[in-house]
């Protein structure tokens, strides 16, 4: 239960942001919804005078679909043929006094009786709103269809009924296809409805957006509720519900978090009777809960094939997120970013990183922890809770410096926005691990699977799973079965995992090249690079085929002595057509290989500190060539 105890106070800690629109990332507007609202898609908007006669009726754009609405429980958690009508905005069926009349088919009681005398109890209540009074007041006329199908809203068949599906008969009927068969999924039975009120001297706040509407109806409906129980949450005695909340994870989400159906199939009865007698909730508890679980998934979730995967505090302070990879922080930005020409050792990185992450740690005499959460549905209707963690906020800000400073390599993957790759030095993102562990065709369930996985290592300091690290040498060993960009990729990724494991035994690695290590593997990946970069001096720019390197890789990885002995014959025709200017790196293979301990040079196949040698080695290379073309270009060469 902390979990909803920690969504409930971030609720409370947040009240200011009831009711403000706001855009996330994707540009979606969303909101921190008040107690007893929902959202709902609208195609119809009918304004009505505040003395309670029709105005004007429009269709609505989906841009502007999405309206906050009042619910009940009931309403909130109506589906197939039952009635249970919305307090105020809703469909056709429910606000048309004369539906039936128009042709409108009931299956049951008619919804619009419940309709208008729960709307009637709301006008007529000590909390009413004007502009309910305004609403209730038309509505009770009964000829809502009509005057929609006089505004050229709704229209009808030769029958003078609704026109149930659109067809092209009706076209000269009509002239053309009316714009509410491009908004309505079936006929015209199922537009939403929702009611503004229109003044003609002053400007009005649309009913949607009040504010005072929101907390008439919440007054209202409190005012209804009268079973009382103790609270597993907070564990006072207030107003409890036996139904919460959906439309968790977007507006078409019928799945719920909690939810006690058995009354068929039994399937959860034996030890228990009533879902209360397993947890009782309040109803102020499950709605704040579950309102600020939407408001925190719109404004700072990252969903993945429906899993959410969400971090935040309760006091509403930004937080560094977990997932993402050192570059897409905001602070560790220009902390990532790398001149081609330097290179960070871990020692200096981690004080860079230690220092970046220093901007989130700006009110930590506060109480507020910060909570982990991961959700996903196993059915359309069942929602769970597969991970959760509260921890102290400098904790996890401290274990998320140490994620940052030692699952670090230089990467060369990102673009920045001419398009262009840019060199940054940190710890790729838990997404792009997956990627390079799997592929990047790789099924989103197994890209979810693996960051769910990740996730405590960066929280709770747990070791990487080994079969993830070495998916990902075996990937990075076998560069011929990839384009050359994805392989670069996989490959400096594959480099951050392995030199984390290092870290975790003490044996850290850095990029810059170290000449004095004498670890076989080591040494071996640096002859692999020097092979590479020479045929690739003699091969030019025009040829873009691997080179023998490249592709005896993963032989190499299993038999470094025998493949060494085929990949350095390969050398030769390349070493002759380069001449004099292959003393340089035909010098440095005799330097490595004179490095190794003869019991060293063997066929035992190489553990992932090769690939460190090879990326260290080769960046080393690449980075001398660069240094001496501007020293040629200082002295007035070409």
């Amino acid at each position: 239960m902390s979990w909803l105890l920690n969504l409930y106070e971030t609720y409370n800690a947040n009240t200011g942001y009831v009711g403000e629109i706001a855009k996330n990332a994707y540009d979606r507007e969303y909101t921190l919804l008040p107690i007893s609202h929902t959202t709902q898609n609208a195609h119809i908007e009918v304004n009505i005078t505040e003395d309670g006669n029709f105005h004007s009726a429009d269709v609505i754009d989906k841009e502007d679909a999405s309206t906050l609405i009042p619910c009940t429980d009931e309403s909130a958690s109506r589906a197939g043929s039952k009635v249970a009508p919305y307090p105020l905005h809703d469909k056709l069926s429910y606000v048309a006094g004369d539906f039936v009349a128009y042709g409108g088919k009931i299956k049951q009681e008619e919804p619009f009786q419940k309709y208008i005398s729960k709307l009637k109890n709301w006008a007529e209540s000590p909390y009413s709103h004007k502009k309910v009074k305004s609403i209730y007041n038309y509505l009770r006329k009964k000829h809502f269809i009509k005057d929609l199908v006089a505004h050229k809203v709704l229209y009808l068949n030769e029958d003078s009924k609704l026109i149930e599906k659109w067809d092209k008969k009706y076209e000269s009927l009509h002239g053309g296809k009316p714009q509410i068969f491009s908004v309505v999924n079936g006929g015209q039975e199922s537009a939403f409805i929702r009611f503004n009120v229109y003044s003609s001297d002053k400007l009005l706040e649309k009913v949607w957006k009040d504010k005072e509407m929101f907390q008439s109806f919440i007054n209202y409906y409190n005012g209804s509720l009268h079973k009382s129980d103790l609270c597993f949450v907070t564990g006072k005695v207030m107003p409890s519900t036996d139904r919460h909340a959906n439309k968790i994870r977007h507006a078409a989400d019928k799945a719920k978090l909690i939810s006690a159906n058995d009354s068929s199939g039994f399937t959860f009865r034996g030890r228990f009777q009533k879902g209360e007698d397993v947890a009782a909730i309040s109803y102020d508890v499950s709605q704040k809960a579950h309102n600020a679980l939407k408001w925190l998934i719109n404004r700072q979730g990252k969903m993945v094939d429906q899993r959410v995967f969400l971090v935040w505090a309760n006091d509403g302070t930004e937080l560094a997120e977990p997932t993402a990879g050192t570059v897409d922080l905001r602070l560790l930005k220009k902390v990532a970013m790398v001149d081609e020409k330097k290179s960070y050792t871990s020692q200096v990185f981690a004080k860079e990183v230690a220092k970046a992450i220093d901007g989130y740690k700006n009110d930590l005499t506060t109480e507020s922890d910060v909570n982990i959460l991961i959700l996903d549905s196993a059915t359309t209707g069942r929602l769970a809770v597969l991970y959760y963690r509260n921890m102290n906020k400098k904790l996890y800000l401290d274990r998320l410096a140490n994620w940052h400073a030692t699952c670090v390599w230089q990467h060369c993957y990102r673009k920045d926005e001419d398009k262009k790759n840019i060199l940054f030095h940190g710890a790729p993102s838990t997404k792009d691990i997956a990627f390079a562990a799997y592929g990047s065709k790789v099924n989103e369930k197994v890209v979810k699977g693996l960051m769910e996985r990740i996730l405590p290592c960066i929280v709770d300091g747990r070791k990487i799973p080994r079969d993830i690290v070495t998916s990902a040498f075996y990937r990075a060993s076998n560069p011929v079965s990839m384009e050359p960009w994805e392989w670069e990729k996989t490959f400096s990724i594959t480099c951050a995992l392995i030199n984390k494991t290092l870290n975790e035994k003490g044996e850290g690695y850095n990029v810059p090249l170290d000449k004095e290590n004498t670890d076989r593997d080591y040494l071996f990946g640096r002859l692999l690079a020097i092979a590479d970069v020479l045929e690739r001096r003699a091969l030019g720019k025009e040829t873009t085929r691997a080179t023998n390197a490249i592709r005896y890789m993963n032989s190499f990885s299993k038999h470094p002595q025998r493949t060494w002995k085929t990949i350095q014959d390969s050398l030769q025709p390349y070493q002759a057509r380069l001449g004099t200017s292959a003393i340089d790196l035909t010098k440095l293979i005799d330097e490595v290989a004179s490095k190794f301990k003869l019991e060293d040079f063997n066929n035992r196949p190489l553990s992932g500190k090769y690939l460190l040698g090879l990326y260290s080695q080769r960046n080393d290379l690449y980075q001398k060539k660069g240094t001496n073309k501007e020293s040629s270009n200082e002295k007035g060469d070409i």
